[in-house]
């Protein structure tokens, strides 16, 4: 039977998919740290004072700040080099003479996933950046306890390495705006402009709610919302992965940073959809965007609202097989990534395989109609979920993932890549661990390296 030439030749065939498989995501890595490449030699100019502007970025916002940084840079007469912390390396850093660090916090104190191999490689002890003068925007939330905590580290790091900071750490809490502006003051002191126009976010834009469907009377989780909006206008375009970023009212005197929510459609829909769930304050008063959002806001009314790249959850090459693993609302954006599985050629061939959990089937079984479609259509591959309150389950999604582990291994060999969507406590670490330990802590560290394990966690 082993020298039976048809199975040689079934064989060969498949070692000759995944690597086209893989070369095909080595492609696309490529292509777009070309296309960014051209755009930072373009702001770098052929002046000699160029400044290295590197960002941490895990929703964005970070990569939109460092590209709004070198365009003032420019503007002021000097030239900017922008890279992701995935590109940086201790030679870059030291060579730069001037940097300017746009750094997120995620979670506890955490970095985001394309700072993982700065971290693991040059941030473990001081490294040698005497000649190095730097300047440092922190971007976090103070309603966690390690506020800006990878910033600080980061800060702390480059002064213990020698390297002189061009003005104290600037601290951004929530996008809060006055923070941004003392940012631009410094970046105004380095170039020598007097004033330069305020930075502002791109302006929102009406949306119209038209549908709001609870999708999950009676669970124990509180309620969670389907809500469609349409544009009043032209829709803006996006791509399965991006976020919607809802305006919120003046509420004495402050106005509250603007929400994010996981899109849960996509661009050929013509409309946003989301998974809203309706939280609530300790005292029982629903929170201020979900409550607008779930119970304030009438059908046909409209609310401001501006859609945002998310580029580090953006989808694979279309053949690129997929592993979904998400939890609640979490579903929101995995199911953009399944619906722009569905319009390529009905999905077909690539591999998709959901891992999702919640807490009751008769109450939290999300878009089950939809997802058992895709399941026979060949859209979705396979399907694992879980429901923890449940008497006969009791399980969690990283529990799914662990009984799985064989089977993610052999997906992960043939090029899948890993997306993880949903809330950030107790899940996403769970999740984290029970794939380490099914594919190594190593090799899950590459993958995160090389953009094959994303997250959008919350």
């Amino acid at each position: 039977m082993t020298n039976d030439p048809s199975r040689w030749l079934l064989a060969l065939a498949a070692v000759g998919l995944w690597l086209v498989l893989i070369g095909l995501i080595v492609w696309r890595e490529r292509r777009a740290k070309a296309a960014a490449r051209a755009r930072s030699e373009a702001l770098a100019g052929d002046g000699e004072e160029t400044v290295l502007v590197a960002f941490a970025s895990q929703t964005g916002l970070a990569e939109e700040l460092a590209w709004m940084t070198a365009r003032a840079l420019q503007d002021g007469g000097l030239g900017a080099r922008v890279l992701s912390f995935a590109d940086l390396d201790l030679a870059t850093l030291k060579a730069a003479g001037r940097a300017l660090l746009i750094v997120s916090t995620t979670g506890e104190g955490d970095p985001p996933d394309s700072a993982a191999r700065l971290v693991r490689k040059a941030m473990g002890a001081p490294a040698d950046l005497g000649g190095l003068r730097f300047g440092l925007m922190a971007l976090g939330d103070r309603s966690y306890d390690q506020f800006c905590g990878f910033g600080h580290a980061v800060d702390g790091w480059l002064r213990r390495s020698g390297a002189e900071p061009l003005f104290d750490l600037v601290e951004v809490d929530a996008g809060d705006a006055g923070a941004v502006r003392h940012w631009q003051h410094q970046l105004n002191q380095i170039t020598g402009r007097a004033t330069a126009p305020d930075w502002t976010p791109p302006a929102y834009e009406p949306w119209r709610l038209t549908q709001r469907t609870l999708i999950n009377p009676g669970s124990p989780g509180g309620e969670a919302y389907h809500l469609v909006l349409e544009p009043v206008g032209t829709a803006p375009p996006w791509s399965a992965g991006d976020i919607a970023e809802v305006g919120l009212p003046e509420r004495d005197g402050v106005t509250p940073g603007a929400r994010e929510y996981s899109i849960a459609s996509i661009q050929a829909d013509g409309r946003v959809e989301l998974v809203v769930r309706l939280m609530r304050r300790p005292d029982g008063t629903p929170g201020l965007a979900s409550g607008r959002l779930t119970q304030d806001l009438a059908l046909g009314a409209t609310i401001d609202m501006r859609v945002r790249t998310n580029r580090s959850f953006h989808g694979p090459e279309d053949q690129t097989p997929m592993i979904l693993i998400g939890n609640g609302t979490g579903i929101a954006g995995l199911r953009a990534h399944l619906k722009a599985r569905a319009a390529q050629d009905g999905g077909q061939g690539s591999g998709a395989w959901l891992m999702f959990g919640e807490r009751t089937q008769a109450h939290d079984a999300f878009f089950d109609a939809e997802l058992q479609a895709w399941l026979a259509s060949g859209v979705l591959t396979r399907l694992d979920r879980c429901f923890s309150r449940d008497p006969s389950d009791g399980r969690y999604v990283q529990d799914l993932v662990a009984a799985a582990a064989p089977d993610v291994r052999a997906w992960v060999d043939r090029g899948a890549a890993l997306y993880v969507c949903g809330s950030l406590e107790g899940m996403s670490q769970g999740v984290h661990a029970a794939l380490e330990a099914a594919l190594g802590a190593e090799a899950l560290l590459t993958l995160l390296e090389d953009g094959r394990y994303r997250r959008d966690v919350y």
